[in-house]
């Protein structure tokens, strides 16, 4: 599992860390059952605050794919194949959006309508 931070992106820093993690959790990688590595750890390595990585947590907790177990750490839960089927989906929407000639930030518009 990489993750990375983009500091010129305008989408905050947690929204990036909580789309990465949702999209490894899909692809399998880290695995249902898998405990994640120490949030102090990983926002050392990232070169982030610790808060801000916990947000990301957070956000997947409250969306059932992670359990947070305050001092043992962070565990991926059985949630990912649901959420594997939406990231295919989207991959299809992001296919078809480019044979129509649409670009990146033309498809982005288009998902923002239908927020």
């Amino acid at each position: 599992m990489l993750l990375r931070v983009d500091h010129q992106s305008p989408q905050a820093i947690h929204e990036q860390l909580a789309g990465q993690l949702r999209q490894a959790i899909a692809d399998g990688n880290p695995a249902a059952g898998e405990k994640l590595p120490a949030a102090r750890e990983l926002a050392k390595s990232l070169g982030i605050n610790v808060h801000t990585l916990l947000r990301a947590f957070q956000t997947l907790r409250d969306e059932g794919l992670l359990e947070v177990r305050r001092g043992r750490g962070t565990i991926v839960t059985g949630a990912a194949p649901a959420l594997a089927a939406h990231g295919e989906l989207a991959r299809k929407l992001v296919v078809e959006a480019r044979k129509a000639g649409l670009g990146n930030n033309e498809i982005r518009q288009l998902i923002n309508v239908h927020l």
